[in-house]
């Protein structure tokens, strides 16, 4: 964490006792309002933002919705300082492939890293041992975790299967053998790969012993390949965290498994077929977010792009903030058969019926014929397929309305089907164009 003086540590404590005061209870409306007049005053100071009138709610309400286009098209218009001003530099591509740049203030780090290491102290342990098991050091969610351990005071390793000249799955699996990690902190498609390398050198229950917290993130984790993973390493499989690079993080997981969203450092309202709504306590929408603690670049009413569900009522934790499902991006939907699929009915389907560990979902460019690549498991039983293929089938045909053209089982994909967190798209690496067979 950057507290290097006094003023760091008071804003350490400061989060700290905003946080511990609204912990276990619902936050009120005037927080929210006074928190939003701060963001308000600060993102006059950037070009995007200068012709702002006085803070009102009523301003506030009346203020157009910004877009994701509109971010990445001039990312600086936002910003309040360059990159000679930042404590922390980060570029993001997301899903788009445009880079965006984002600059960090200690305050965005701090304030970001106090919130979430106070949700993910309902997981973590004190006598955890932690590896951040991640593509690369480039992915900027990896600076958080680090941050999250030396706040908990919790021992940690950064292992990067992809660092290439650096380190390997060989140095990876050697550093393993000292750590024993009992907290991994990875990306779905890192921990599918893996698993597949550990089962085909027979050293899967040696080094998922150790492991009792499996946190996913970087990329959309899906409940049936949670539980999945949690079958195949005897683990609980948490989805860690929800959120982006330009946002920081919007929920965090609890004991129950569940997303809460991250409302002491966030407002959140649901962009519906009836427009812009307040949070209800249920309901369905592109979640629409101003972050409380954002300092470098200020952003009010940015509309995330993710299709999400929240309902206020789903958890019996003591979190009260309303559990968030994120289906996945509004763009990154496609269609087949009349069908529209997104990455959580997909992947629900093929890692709730199958033990695959991955898949490719073929079509042809009229969305007229769709076929499914399933990645065989190590020492998988073929002669069991057929009925996988079946329940698939029935699975895709009950939840998803759809009853695929072809569903076959392959011995590999490519990596990029599950390269993990800021190297995948899913409709980059998990779908593929083909001419109609």
């Amino acid at each position: 964490m950057l507290v290097r003086d006094r003023a760091g540590l008071e804003m350490m404590r400061c989060a700290q006792e905003e946080l511990a005061s609204l912990r276990g209870n619902p936050v009120p409306e005037d927080f929210h309002r006074g928190k939003i007049a701060a963001v308000w005053d600060r993102a006059r100071k950037s070009p995007a933002f200068e012709g702002l009138a006085d803070f009102s709610w009523e301003e506030f309400t009346a203020l157009p919705v910004m877009t994701k286009d509109q971010l990445k098209a001039d990312p600086w218009h936002f910003a309040v300082t360059g990159v000679s001003g930042a404590a922390k530099y980060y570029e993001t591509t997301g899903t788009t492939g445009r880079v965006t740049p984002t600059p960090r203030l200690a305050e965005d780090v701090i304030w970001n890293t106090v919130s979430v290491a106070e949700a993910w102290r309902t997981i973590l342990h004190d006598d955890d041992r932690v590896a951040v098991l991640l593509p690369s050091d480039v992915v900027p969610v990896a600076d958080l975790i680090v941050s999250v351990c030396e706040y908990l005071g919790l021992p940690h390793s950064r292992l990067y299967p992809f660092a290439t000249g650096i380190s390997d799955w060989d140095r990876l699996l050697a550093f393993w053998e000292n750590l024993r990690p009992t907290a991994l902190f990875v990306s779905p498609g890192v921990m599918l790969q893996l698993t597949r390398l550990l089962k085909q050198r027979d050293l899967m229950a040696e080094h998922s012993a150790p492991v009792r917290d499996i946190m996913l993130l970087g990329e959309v984790s899906t409940p049936a390949l949670r539980a999945r993973l949690g079958q195949w390493w005897g683990a609980q499989a948490h989805d860690a965290s929800y959120g982006s690079t330009e946002t920081g993080t919007l929920a965090a997981t609890c004991p129950r498994g569940r997303l809460h969203l991250l409302t002491a450092t966030n407002y959140f309202e649901l962009a519906t077929r009836d427009g812009l709504v307040p949070l209800p306590g249920r309901g369905t929408g592109r979640l629409v977010v101003t972050p409380l603690n954002l300092y470098a670049r200020p952003m009010l009413r940015l509309d995330t792009g993710d299709e999400v569900t929240v309902d206020a009522s789903g958890c019996d934790c003591p979190d009260p903030a309303p559990v968030v499902v994120v289906c996945g991006r509004t763009s990154d939907s496609i269609e087949i058969h009349g069908t529209r699929l997104n990455i959580l009915g997909v992947e629900n389907a093929v890692y709730g019926a199958t033990e695959a560990t991955g898949y490719l979902v073929e079509l042809d460019a009229t969305g007229d014929f769709g076929r499914l690549l399933l990645e065989r498991g190590i020492g998988s039983d073929r002669a069991a397929e057929p009925a996988a293929i079946e329940a698939l089938q029935r699975v895709s045909e009950k939840e998803l309305g759809l009853h695929w053209d072809a569903v076959a089982f392959v011995n590999s994909l490519p990596s990029t089907t599950k390269s993990g967190g800021s190297q995948k798209s899913w409709k980059r690496s998990n779908i593929r164009v083909v001419e109609q067979a």
